[in-house]
């Protein structure tokens, strides 16, 4: 039978309809998965306080909602609230109050009905999804009650959110706002808050793709950003050259004429240079020529580069000749930068002018696949073998970008002291795109080692981000002075392990904590991060989590499986750890797949070990192939290594761990370490710790090395790790 609801839900679902259609654009997808009839439980993420309006509008039935009680009570809206059946509850109730709550959320359900329940308990002031609580496990106890995830998305930024840390007093990006509500397939009653929740993280991730189809490629995104500010100030470098968006586009599109009869109709061109002004121009020039640039490495041999070059099919390679001095060699099909023609003011000029006249979608050559084209061909490291060719969409970047510009909240006056050299993914996408498409500036300098000139460039232009690895971030711990790095407010750390004693050091000098992520090639590169806490009014809502690489970013999805059967392992136990979002790679260039499968269902195989804990953090315990099987158990060599890494209080990398063949154990431990280490004490320190016993090495198994095989990059060479171990082994060691 037809639930009839009451008239006065009707007047006030009608008024909540009314104000949704003049406030927001609303999408509807999947409203099938809700039941047209028979009880159901609605569970949802929480992003703005218009999320129960949302779904009482994209709903086919009454939804009863469980609502704080200190909204409720609000004299002006409580007559509505009454009338769409909300039922109040607090954190301050007493337990015998909260338990009425509970049991009338109950008797929704056992009459048929339709009840919704926000699981973080409140509303997010970060961005990000927030840990569920239980409650609505108690709820449904005992019932054959389908629970129907669902998933808001776009409304970070609107009218009623906390983006920018206030409600209300802001304009949103536009009117009528734009929003998906996304209804998932019911899960059955005994389900875990835990898998409801990796349910709508899942939704997420499809909901986020839909996003996409509004954007267009990196270039004409670039372009709107340009005409929108364009003395805005956009790139510099410590060649004191400092450009204007207005100037960055000017400059990119005479360059972009000027290499056409250099380049033909070649689609792919390599790039061999530093992070700089005339790097980040060349990779926009490409980009608005419709053209796919292939970043190189410059600490490539001649030989590995004409190979990457090669496979990416590109005979072309634009770099510069005091870069090639510096290198001692020349690219095959090289173009230098040096004997290019300078634009002169006229033509810059009208650059200027058709950039502030002009439709940006004709100021730039749109290949037909749109955003899903290719953007760009990077290289892997290759720490874990042969370096793999991957290619990223415009989608990819699109994606990626968007998502962490949300969840660390960038402002117009941020600038991003841009370290990281531009064939590494996180300084192509987060030191390059990140600030052209979000409106920010980027501060360049080519040589990530020289401590002193990023210094000075740091000062200078007041940069107030910093993406760096962790083994850069020790080094300027050592080498930069305190008033430095005074601007910044942002840290974030990737590509290793960010210890926890480099990361309070770092705040002891600056303070400032950089934040840990995560991320690979593959996928464009961020996938999980840490970000500041934030206070709400129910207290601190936690946004990050020391030793965790933080919760994925919004529209990207992980979970951990079994490498065995591949099916999901439960809350808080570790297994392979797997990725959903748009920002997974179109693929890799043929000749360089990875051995093995790589994609799954839809989902990226990281090749890493981790765990997510309760509230959705994520820790990595290892790589698949960074275990040590010793009688008959799998031990993680990032075990040992973080163990040493904490009891010997050191700020920087300073432990590797690798395994040799045992006859009878299997496998046995073996420790590189640096610096001078009295072994006998770390053994002691790490057997008060509470560290596995059998897992401590006997002290032959230590052996000590001038340099650790850790690339500025902050990834372990583990083919060199392997090699270095066998030569100890091979000179005597015990067995």
């Amino acid at each position: 039978m037809t639930e009839r609801p009451p008239l006065r839900f009707i007047l006030a679902r009608t008024l909540a309809r009314v104000l949704i259609f003049l406030l927001y654009r609303m999408r509807i997808v999947d409203r099938k998965h809700c039941p047209r009839a028979g009880a159901a439980l609605i569970v949802a993420n929480h992003i703005s306080y218009a999320d129960p309006l949302l779904i009482a509008a994209a709903s086919p039935r009454v939804v009863h909602f469980l609502m704080s009680r200190t909204y409720y009570n609000i004299p002006v809206a409580r007559w509505f609230f009454k009338a769409m059946g909300a039922i109040p509850v607090s954190g301050r109730d007493s337990p015998k109050v909260v338990l009425r709550s509970l049991e009338a959320c109950r008797k929704v359900l056992e009459e048929g009905k339709v009840l919704c329940i926000f699981a973080e308990g409140t509303v997010s002031r970060h961005g990000q999804m927030n840990s569920f609580k239980k409650g609505f496990e108690k709820v449904v106890q005992g019932l054959d009650v389908p629970i129907v995830p669902v998933h808001l998305d776009r409304l970070w930024g609107s009218l009623f959110s906390f983006e920018g840390g206030t409600v209300l007093f802001k304009l949103p990006g536009r009117v009528p706002y734009p929003v998906t509500v996304n209804f998932g397939k019911a899960l059955p009653s005994g389900a875990s808050a835990h898998q409801v929740r990796q349910a709508i993280s899942e939704l997420g991730s499809e909901s986020f793709r839909l996003r996409l189809a509004e954007k267009d490629t990196l270039a004409v995104e670039f372009i709107r950003r340009a005409a929108r500010h364009p003395f805005r100030m956009a790139l510099a470098d410590s060649r004191e050259r400092s450009l204007s968006y207005g100037s960055a586009y000017a400059a990119a599109s005479c360059l972009a004429r000027t290499l056409e009869p250099r380049l033909g109709t070649r689609q792919r061109v390599a790039v061999m240079l530093p992070a700089s002004v005339e790097g980040a121009l060349t990779v926009l020039a490409l980009s608005l020529s419709g053209r796919i640039p292939v970043m190189l490495g410059f600490s490539l041999t001649r030989a590995s580069a004409a190979e990457r070059a090669g496979l990416a099919g590109a005979d072309r390679v634009i770099t510069s000749r005091r870069l090639v001095k510096r290198l001692g060699w020349e690219p095959e099909g090289a173009v230098f930068l040096e004997d290019i023609e300078r634009p002169g003011k006229l033509v810059l000029l009208s650059g200027w002018l058709s950039l502030l006249s002009e439709d940006p979608s004709d100021l730039a050559v749109r290949p037909p696949e749109g955003v899903d084209a290719d953007a760009v061909v990077l290289f892997t490291s290759g720490s874990t073998g042969k370096a793999k060719g991957v290619v990223l969409s415009h989608a990819n970047i699109l994606a990626d970008v968007e998502a962490v510009a949300q969840v660390y909240a960038t402002l117009p006056k941020d600038r991003v002291l841009g370290v990281l050299t531009l064939h590494h993914a996180l300084g192509f996408t987060g030191t390059l795109w990140l600030p052209l498409l979000t409106g920010l500036g980027a501060v360049f300098h080519c040589d990530p080692t020289d401590a002193a000139k990023v210094a000075r460039l740091a000062e200078r232009y007041r940069a107030t981000i910093l993406a760096a690895t962790p083994a850069m971030l020790a080094m300027y711990l050592r080498r930069v002075p305190e008033r430095s790095f005074k601007t910044l407010r942002l840290v974030v750390a990737g590509a290793d392990k960010l210890s926890e004693a480099l990361a309070s050091a770092w705040l002891g000098k600056f303070g400032v904590l950089p934040l840990e992520g995560y991320g690979a090639a593959e996928l464009s590169p961020v996938a999980a991060v840490n970000i500041p806490d934030v206070m709400g009014s129910r207290g601190r809502q936690k946004g990050g989590k020391v030793g965790t690489i933080g919760r994925p970013l919004p529209g990207v999805s992980l979970k951990t499986v079994s490498p065995e059967t591949w099916e999901p392992t439960p809350q808080g136990v570790p297994g392979l750890l797997l990725v959903k979002g748009p920002n997974v790679m179109k693929g890799y260039l043929p000749g360089t797949e990875a051995g093995g499968e790589w994609l799954r269902d839809g989902w990226y195989v990281t090749g890493d070990i981790a765990l997510i804990d309760e509230d959705g953090f994520v820790t990595i315990t290892d790589r698949v192939t960074r275990f040590a099987r010793i009688g008959g158990e799998l031990v993680p060599h990032r075990a040992l290594e973080t163990a040493l890494q904490d009891v010997s209080g050191s700020p920087q990398p300073a432990f590797l761990v690798s395994s040799v063949p045992d006859p009878e154990q299997g496998e046995r431990l073996v420790v590189l370490y640096k610096d001078g280490r009295d072994v006998a004490e770390l053994q002691r320190k790490l057997a008060d710790s509470g560290f596995p016993k059998p897992w401590i090495p006997p002290a032959e198994r230590f052996h000590q090395v001038e340099e650790l095989p850790i690339a500025l990059s902050g990834k372990v060479d583990l083919a060199s790790l392997k090699a270095m171990v066998m030569a100890f082994e091979r000179r005597g060691a015990p067995p």
